[in-house]
């Protein structure tokens, strides 16, 4: 049971974005640079994160003051990859079978914030999928069985929530819209302190806001990247 249980949890939060990957990522070696490097970054920022946490002894106890820190870093970053982007963007191209790789600025930003999201991910839940192998079944001696599949489901929305706030915070400075860059600011700060409630076991709390924050945030990034109702629409009916 233990061993079906990861299975299911590790595909409820990972199966999408590694649909997300294969299909749209996979296929160019650019790409896969630009997803690694945003991965990369993503782990600079936790490390910086962790490093400011370690040396203010006396807030270590609290988590929000490390989750606070690690929030900003990881938008510094996330910045960071934004300048880099746009300063390679030529070079890209160059180096690129696909020459017309880069045609649309936002493509970049996706694959991007698709690797800062799966990074995230990785670490949020590696540990937690250690654990539910075994031995022993949670629920007993005080836990709760939905905790696991609780984890999964905020890790699939942080991963996504990721992907879009990088194709928002981008356009967002294409187009000197601070606007879209506060929303992701806020949103990241809004969605990470929800998550503090699973510690109470208030998953319903966090869960729901989350999601509906991933709902509006999909829809400002499928606007930003040129996304419309007519658009949407074409897009089931070619694939039917």
């Amino acid at each position: 049971m233990t061993l079906a249980e990861f299975f299911s949890c590790s595909l409820l939060a990972f199966g999408a974005p590694i649909v997300m990957f294969a299909m749209t990522v996979a296929t160019d070696p650019v790409r896969i640079i630009i997803m690694i490097a945003a991965a990369f970054g993503w782990l600079l920022s936790f490390l910086l994160s962790s490093l400011v946490w370690y040396a203010v002894v006396p807030l270590r106890s609290y988590l929000i003051f490390g989750m606070i820190f690690a929030i900003i870093f990881q938008e510094l970053f996330r910045y960071g990859m934004y300048l880099l982007l746009r300063k390679t963007e030529a070079g890209l191209k160059e180096i690129s079978e696909n020459h017309e790789i880069g045609s649309n600025k936002l493509e970049m930003a996706y694959v991007s914030g698709l690797g800062f999201g799966t990074m995230s991910g990785a670490f949020a839940l590696v540990n937690v999928l250690a654990d539910s192998i075994g031995p022993g079944t949670l629920g007993l001696s005080g836990g709760t069985e939905y905790f696991f599949v609780t984890s999964s489901a905020m890790t699939l929305c942080m991963i996504l929530l990721n992907t879009f706030w990088s194709i928002i915070f981008f356009s967002g400075f294409d187009e000197k819209n601070y606007l879209k860059i506060l929303w992701v600011i806020i949103s990241h700060f809004f969605v990470s302190f929800l998550s503090l409630l699973n510690s109470r076991e208030l998953y319903a709390a966090s869960i729901l806001p989350s999601y509906i924050v991933l709902m509006i945030t999909s829809y400002i990034a499928f606007r930003c990247a040129g996304g419309s109702s007519k658009t949407f629409i074409q897009s089931f009916s070619a694939r039917s």
